[in-house]
């Protein structure tokens, strides 16, 4: 693979059909596109990396604006008074060879007051040849007003299922073989963002010596927990052992490794111990989704009589990984519950 290749490009979907994960919005943009419904304005919002650049572009090209009349403006480096003025007398002219022409807004909610209140004034009268797109990752900070004056459509953060899926068509096409564990990983760390899991890959692809993608090496390469560590983590919760538990957070955390990603990975494999343990017909599901070793070291949690993993188990920790991004010192949220769960059992 060439290093000047990036995958998020290549991959990039040119069509509603190439877009997965946010069905709700493509069945009714594509239905109301094809019985000639072209709105005015539209509000593509949602956390990054979901597409929403991506379905604006989509959208421009459906109903029938050629390259040359869809433009593309950072509001993060074009969001003054001038710049809005400037677009309000271009606006004007007519399309150079399409039906409409197209202003697709990247981050409008770096736009500044004055700048919005420029823009209202187009958007309440907009010319008949213009569409504007507008996408954001901070809904709240745009006014009202504006909102109002748009078809407002929220893009979901893809799931892991997702993410790994794209991640194993995408690895398959590039000619790698990605070992079992591997593409769950690589999900997990793309944390709901097509573009961050693809660039993950990219980071794979470049430092991998051969086609075969091992679960170790993607674990180097990327900075995650050692699995060892993971489950020094879980066998410590299990024989209900405070020193080792924070013993085992504590060198994830030595070794670079980010609290939430290991919370969220210790989670993962948590919460495979109550589904093999409550809902066994999983079992075939699980078993894809992790290394064969994997297995075997979950199921012996699963299958053990008066575990220390429970649902309370995982509820603390479910606290704690919502308040570690808050934190001032990440590992402090990790080692209260600890406390508050073993405390007492020392």
């Amino acid at each position: 693979m060439s290093e000047t290749t990036a995958l998020y490009r290549k991959y990039r979907p040119k069509t509603f059909k190439d877009v997965i994960g946010q069905e709700h919005i493509v069945k009714t943009l594509e239905g109301a596109l094809k019985l000639g419904n072209i709105f005015h304005a539209y509000l593509f919002a949602g956390s990054r990396g979901t597409g929403k650049t991506t379905l604006a572009r989509i959208v421009a090209q459906e109903i029938g604006a050629s390259a040359n009349d869809i433009y593309e403006i950072d509001a993060a480096s074009n969001n003054g008074v001038d710049e809005m003025r400037v677009l309000n007398e271009a606006v004007s002219t007519l399309p150079l060879e399409s039906p409409y022409k197209v202003y697709i807004f990247d981050e409008v909610h770096m736009f500044s007051k004055s700048a919005f209140n420029a823009l209202l004034k187009t958007l309440e009268e907009p010319p008949k040849h213009v569409v504007f797109i507008l996408a954001t990752t901070e809904i709240d900070k745009l006014p009202e007003t504006v909102i109002s004056r748009c078809q407002v459509f929220q893009l979901k953060k893809p799931s892991k299922e997702v993410l790994k899926q794209s991640a194993s068509v995408v690895a398959k096409k590039e000619g790698f073989t990605l070992e079992a564990g591997v593409a769950d990983l690589i999900a997990l760390l793309g944390d709901g963002s097509f573009r961050d899991t693809q660039g993950i890959l990219q980071k794979i692809f470049s430092a991998s010596k051969d086609k075969k993608v091992a679960l170790a090496e993607v674990e180097t390469i990327t900075g995650a927990p050692r699995g060892e560590i993971v489950n020094g983590f879980i066998e410590a919760l299990e024989a209900k052992k405070l020193p080792s538990a924070i013993v085992a957070l504590h060198q994830a955390l030595a070794a670079n490794v980010d609290a939430k990603v290991f919370l969220k990975l210790v989670l993962q494999k948590l919460r495979f111990v109550l589904l093999l343990r409550y809902a066994k017909e999983m079992e075939k599901e699980i078993v894809e989704e992790v290394s064969p070793d994997d297995f075997t070291f979950l199921k012996k949690f699963a299958t053990a009589s008066d575990s220390a993993i429970s649902s309370a188990l995982l509820s603390e920790l479910l606290v704690a990984y919502d308040a570690v991004g808050r934190a001032y010192i990440p590992a402090l949220p990790i080692e209260l519950a600890l406390v508050k769960l073993f405390g007492a059992a020392r």
